[in-house]
């Protein structure tokens, strides 16, 4: 059974297979093919994190593939009172036909994959974001024709958004220059990945170093969910790690610039080059949609491999 946990767990292959798979349903969508190739499936959305763009893209993705979401709140159901992970895991695989699951801890979706019976989903951990990364892949295929050869630059803080890229950057033959302050890098786990890419990717603490001859700029918020209360102490940390004319100058001419959302325009990125590059960044954002519905194909459909 496959699942996704994390983007390090899945091969090159199967990374481009779903990426050619989300292009497909993409057009189909666009030009009203219906296929449902989840009729009669459920999928339950576990949401332990606040959510706009996960919830809505999951739950019109099994629409529109012909299957149910059922939202589950923490905070209306037994895991949220106290009911051990391993009992929800076993339970829910009794009703369902896969899982998503939005969280804080990356152990929680390990252990829904190890103690349940059906394909588990990361929809976010503080450790990775391999959905919305699988989104920005697919974009900036559709932008730029390819991924091998491109060069990815990531400025903010080493969060979620920068370890999952890192991984799907160097695994779809692309390379990435990363620049954070002293204190906020990438987790040792993506470091230990990435070493054996050489020097396909660096860790810099010039952003606009990093934005040298790259193909495509990403950014993030400097507080996640769960640091508001770090939220000045970060901002003092991030100064000058701001997506702007200045780094933009040190970046291709055509570069594309993407931020997974919500923007905090005027902190991590200037409104100015926001706006410049609304139309990436909002298309970004719909192909969540997409990336989300192919993964679920190919995990609880008959569109993927087995083990």
């Amino acid at each position: 059974m496959k699942h996704l946990l994390k983007l390090l767990d899945w091969s090159s292959e199967e990374i481009m297979t779903v990426l050619n798979l989300a292009d497909q349903l993409k057009y189909e969508q666009k030009h009203g093919i219906s296929k449902k190739y989840l009729d009669g499936k459920s999928l339950g959305m576990i949401f332990e994190k606040a959510s706009t763009r996960t919830r809505v893209s999951f739950e019109v993705g099994m629409f529109q593939l012909g299957g149910t979401a059922l939202f589950l709140s923490s905070d209306k159901t037994q895991i949220g009172r106290g009911e051990p992970i391993e009992d929800t895991a076993r339970v829910l695989s009794r009703y369902l036909d896969g899982i998503m699951i939005r969280t804080f801890e990356q152990d929680k979706v390990e252990t829904l994959a190890n103690t349940g019976s059906i394909p588990i989903i990361n929809g976010l951990t503080d450790f990775c974001h391999p959905c919305q990364v699988l989104a920005d892949l697919m974009t900036i295929r559709e932008y730029k024709g390819k991924l091998e050869g491109l060069k990815m630059c990531f400025i903010g803080d080493g969060n979620n958004m920068m370890n999952s890229l890192i991984v799907g950057a160097l695994k779809t033959g692309m390379s990435i220059s990363v620049a954070c302050p002293e204190g906020y890098e990438p987790a040792k786990e993506v470091l230990d990945f990435a070493v054996e890419y050489g020097d396909k990717f660096e860790v810099l603490r010039d952003p606009a170093a990093a934005a040298k001859n790259a193909d495509v700029v990403i950014t993030d918020v400097w507080a996640s969910m769960g640091q508001e209360q770090e939220a000045k102490l970060r901002a003092e940390a991030f100064e000058g790690y701001q997506i702007n004319d200045d780094v933009m100058a040190n970046a291709n001419e055509d570069a594309m610039v993407l931020h997974c959302l919500p923007a905090h325009r005027e902190e991590e990125i200037t409104a100015k080059v926001f706006e410049n590059h609304a139309d990436e960044i909002f298309e970004e954002a719909e192909n969540r949609l997409h990336a989300q519905k192919a993964v679920m194909v190919y995990l609880m459909g008959d569109v993927r491999n087995e083990d």
